[in-house]
């Protein structure tokens, strides 16, 4: 065959195979497809758009905690990184001589998802400052925005009833703590002696606590077990196992049935600490506060590109579907609402296509999206130059990430990519990751891989991916 004829038969092939056959570039990720995985990927430099490789990217498939990334750069979009969300105490009764309040106490959730203690402390001292002493009425929790939010999730409903988990936590817009009940566990004085439970917030623990932990002797290893259940409205959390002599306190973290109540009980226990009793106890209400109520305290929240940190960084579930369920207008919003506001949102990025998104946590499994959709959105937020120093801070760099198990591949992929996974399980296996990278020569490019099992494939480690994935992104970084 002559050489003409070569060059004249790959100038054909270039013309009839499929640009996702000629892209390739994902040579490693490409062997799982082997294994009985379905794959989705791309990848492109973002100056030029040129496809540095391609697996199958229109394909739908599950992102699952890659979906957060929707839901981050859609409040960046509404609302901008300085954007602080506000908790208020608000009454429409009256305050006397001897500062005792005379009607109920409101506090208005204002949906921030990183509402702590602290600022719960802070609207406390807020009612001293205004010389508020007692008050005579109820401490009413207002969730009017929405919440708690109807569960969609098997594990968010199962947490109703018991949870050993922090992740499955209800949702309000009154929630505290991200809807978690917190304990110290530390060692008595001595071996064979039960164990100290405290709480992390109040001076008392504001829930029941079962206490089954032994002290063990010093050297030992801690081996706790906890559980929190639900039995007539009244959260209990069971604890057992074992704690050295001279350990440091060990805490612990359970959802709580019901977010608002949590705000009620560790609220009213702040409130008795600063020596304001509230004579009426503590409810919950699902309507705004009256038009006529005036505020008395009042904390804002840390500003959004703090939070997104959080909830990038640490792929938090709760903090996700809280912003997201902010972005609804009317107040009740449900996830199914919530979820719609996203699709929107991602329907009018350019070049994106479909997208199912029913939660912005990714926790909902029916969630699905494309590589090209995802690189899509990433593409978008780096031609915003106002927002996109806030969405890439979020991502982790594999070098020195919180999450150890991406610290690995080649001192390229840990150094120049910046990323954000997704894990499932149940009911297939999941492995998800979007993020942007650095060439040799300093071009931005960014990039989606989606690996979606069934129920017929093996569980599917997260080396099997990351290892595979650096391969590819290493060779396209380290050729520009």
């Amino acid at each position: 065959m002559s050489r003409p004829f070569v060059v004249l038969f790959s100038v054909i092939a270039l013309v009839v195979l499929p640009h996702s056959a000629i892209a390739g570039g994902f040579e490693h990720i490409a062997r799982l497809t082997s294994q009985g995985y379905t794959v989705g990927a791309q990848a492109q430099l973002l100056d030029s758009g040129e496809v540095l490789g391609e697996i199958a990217a229109e394909r739908q498939l599950s992102p699952a905690s890659v979906s957060k990334l929707y839901a981050s750069a859609a409040a960046l979009e509404r609302w901008g990184p300085q954007h602080r969300f506000t908790t208020r105490l608000v009454t429409t009764g009256n305050i006397d001589t001897q500062g005792v309040l005379h009607g109920d106490l409101v506090l208005e959730g204002g949906g921030d998802p990183a509402l702590a203690t602290a600022d719960l402390w802070h609207l406390v001292q807020g009612l001293r400052q205004q010389g508020v002493t007692a008050v005579n009425g109820t401490l009413v929790i207002s969730q009017w925005r929405y919440g708690p939010v109807e569960c969609i999730t098997t594990d968010r409903c199962e947490s109703q009833v018991r949870s050993a988990h922090a992740y499955d936590a209800r949702l309000s817009s009154a929630a505290v703590n991200y809807g978690n009940w917190c304990v110290s566990v530390m060692p008595g004085a001595q071996a064979g002696l039960a164990a100290r439970i405290v709480s992390c917030d109040t001076l008392e623990p504001t829930l029941v606590v079962d206490n089954q932990v032994t002290t063990v002797a010093a050297g030992d290893k801690v081996r706790l077990t906890a559980e929190r259940v639900t039995h007539e409205g009244v959260d209990t959390l069971r604890v057992s196992g074992q704690v050295p002599v001279g350990s440091v306190p060990y805490p612990v973290y359970r959802s709580s049935s019901d977010p608002a109540h949590q705000t009620g009980h560790t609220l009213l226990a702040l409130l008795e600490q600063g020596g304001l009793r509230v004579s009426g106890g503590f409810s919950t209400s699902d309507t705004p506060p009256p038009a006529t109520a005036r505020p008395l305290a009042s904390v804002e929240g840390k500003p959004l590109q703090e939070l997104l940190l959080r909830t990038l960084n640490y792929s938090n579930n709760f903090m996700a579907d809280v912003l997201s369920l902010n972005l609804v207008d009317e107040p009740r919003a449900s996830l199914a609402e919530a979820g719609q506001t996203l699709e929107a949102f991602a329907e009018g990025l350019p070049g994106h296509g479909p997208a199912t998104l029913l939660s912005g946590s990714g926790l909902t499994t029916e969630n699905r999206t494309s590589a090209q959709g995802v690189n899509a959105l990433l593409e978008a937020m780096y031609q915003r130059p106002a927002l996109f120093p806030t969405f890439v801070a979020g991502l982790q760099l594999p070098a020195n990430g919180p999450m150890r198990f991406i610290r690995r591949g080649s001192e390229t992929f840990q150094s120049h990519v910046m990323l954000k996974t997704g894990t499932l399980n149940q009911p297939f296996a999941v492995r998800s990751v979007g993020g942007y990278f650095r060439t040799r020569s300093g071009r931005w490019g960014s990039f989606s891989v989606l690996v979606n099992g069934n129920a017929k494939t093996p569980y599917l480690s997260w080396s099997e991916v990351l290892d595979s994935l650096a391969e590819d992104l290493t060779a396209m970084i380290d050729a520009h």
